[in-house]
């Protein structure tokens, strides 16, 4: 396995789901039963997605050892996890295509804006501010508003580096090893509103040669820290192995203080934002092949036609994005 985390979460997975159950078993000992109770009881506490990703990588490492000694001879029976139907382990509602729909309205983007300012508000009048409700952290905003403004992932944003906004351009370069699947280099052209967010970003984080810093200023923060911090003030949606609900985390918030529209539509994460900035584009009359350049999706056709075809859309995308952020200004005003 080779992934940009350096395996982080395959190994946090396994330590946390499948070596505590099925460690000690001896691989010839293995079963499909013991393999499906790892899954289940993924299941039983809620993570149907966690619960696919683990059966995945089981698949991927038993496929492997059936091709090489001395795992290959150990598996007397077979390969166990080719007995796994994942679709009959996960929850009866659960979508396997994991193609999450949830857009914020625009009254939860306003109300979100709302939140921001009042728990500032809040902790700014506390007498003894040790005690106060933690405003949510400056990076984490911009963080948020970059996201929505711009459509880009979380992952890409988090490893931004200060050398690569130019802020007189209005322009952010992403690096090819910083892009998904590293397809090539990136260009995103930042709107009025976009870039008002980077310059309030360079007040807390100019000192640094990352825009996002770590908290020991070596390196960029962990790509996970902004979603956790949106979960964390989202608690009525988490669950704890059990089933039931999730227990404060040690040195972690533990509130609903980021719960919009009262939970009706449910928890929103960081991905969500890519996802509502592209839909407000396509209500703002972006055709939908800008949106998905813009996405930087790789786009459908034959290779003879990428080939040939190289003209940029700059102006395009410009104008895209630009109307994405008079819209967002207008509803946060």
């Amino acid at each position: 396995m080779r992934r940009k985390d350096g395996n982080a979460e395959l190994r946090r997975s396994f330590g946390a789901d499948v070596l505590p159950a099925i460690g000690a078993i001896p691989i010839k000992d293995l079963t499909e039963h013991d393999l499906r109770g790892v899954l289940r009881v993924m299941v039983a506490r809620g993570v149907n997605r966690a619960a696919v990703m683990v059966r995945n990588s089981l698949t991927q490492m038993f496929a492997w050892a059936e091709k090489r000694q001395p795992w290959r001879k150990l598996l007397i029976d077979g390969n166990p996890m080719e007995l796994i139907e994942i679709e009959k382990i996960v929850a009866p509602d659960y979508d396997m295509s994991n193609e999450r729909d949830r857009i914020l309205a625009d009254a939860e983007i306003a109300e979100l804006q709302a939140v921001f300012d009042k728990l500032q508000a809040e902790y700014d009048a506390a007498p003894d501010k040790r005690y106060g409700t933690q405003p949510v952290a400056a990076t984490t905003q911009r963080a948020i508003w970059i996201m929505l403004s711009t459509l880009y992932r979380i992952g890409e944003m988090s490893m931004v580096r200060w050398k690569h906004v130019d802020m007189d351009a209005s322009e952010w370069f992403i690096p090819k090893e910083n892009v998904k699947d590293n397809l090539a280099d990136l260009t995103v052209y930042l709107s009025p509103f976009a870039l008002d967010q980077f310059r309030r970003l360079h007040q807390v984080t100019g000192h640094s040669d990352w825009c996002f810093p770590a908290r020991n200023n070596e390196g960029h923060v962990d790509s996970k820290s902004i979603s956790k911090q949106a979960g964390d003030r989202q608690s009525m949606f988490k669950k704890a192995k059990d089933g039931g609900p999730r227990a404060p985390m040690k040195n972690r918030r533990h509130d609903n203080t980021l719960v919009l529209g009262a939970g009706k539509t449910g928890a929103w994460t960081p991905h969500d934002l890519r996802r509502t900035g592209a839909t407000l584009m396509q209500r703002l009359g972006v055709s939908l092949d800008i949106i998905d350049r813009c996405q930087n999706h790789v786009l459908p056709g034959s290779k003879v036609r990428r080939h040939y075809l190289h003209h940029d859309y700059a102006d395009e995308k410009r104008d895209a994005w630009a109307k994405l952020g008079t819209h967002l200004s207008t509803v946060l005003k």
